[in-house]
């Protein structure tokens, strides 16, 4: 079965973007060595992306390509009949059932590329596999949390730790048995 992974870069304080969606910061963070942070490697483990609507609203406003044009996009959203976009499908219903069924197909693993409130939505649901922070030397003032709204209790267990020469550590985790408690 595919897994389904949350790759994702927070500040020290917990924060994937600012309140607007920017995320700037990320590139006031020096770079000396020029690290992908081992993106090139995640990037050619996957086929295929889910993002949360406003993430992608995000994207679509940096005014470049499709970064993800090679791989199977879909975009969930409560919008009926959103506009079509080159390279995306919208999944507009029955998001969990289209997870469940994503998971069973053939292919390399699915990046849950966020947001914050599709990260809950999924972890709510048992549904991510492994989480991969980069938690970022930086702390921002105001943001959307890596999980938005409510997240449930979730155990988690330490798959591994790295440091980067820019001050990222990597932590890598994968879910206990999928055990979630409601408290």
């Amino acid at each position: 079965m595919r897994k389904i992974k949350l790759y994702i870069a927070s500040s020290l304080n917990g924060k994937i973007a600012r309140l607007d969606g920017d995320i700037q910061w990320l590139e006031s963070i020096p770079n000396p060595d020029g690290t992908d942070h081992g993106y090139s490697e995640f990037y050619n483990s996957i086929d295929t992306t889910i993002q949360g609507y406003n993430t992608f609203n995000q994207i679509r406003s940096w005014e470049i390509e499709f970064p993800y044009a090679d791989k199977k996009n879909y975009v969930f959203t409560n919008k009926q009949d959103p506009d079509d976009f080159e390279h995306v499908e919208f999944i507009c219903k029955d998001h969990i059932d289209f997870v469940k069924q994503l998971k069973k197909e053939k292919g390399k693993d699915i990046w849950l590329i966020g947001g914050g409130q599709i990260n809950t939505f999924l972890l709510n649901e048992g549904l991510i596999d492994e989480i991969q922070v980069f938690v970022m030397p930086v702390v921002i003032p105001d943001g959307i949390e890596i999980f938005e709204k409510a997240p449930k209790l979730s155990n988690l267990e330490l798959i591994s730790t790295k440091s980067y020469s820019t001050g990222a550590v990597e932590l890598k985790y994968r879910f206990k048995k999928h055990k979630i408690h409601n408290k």
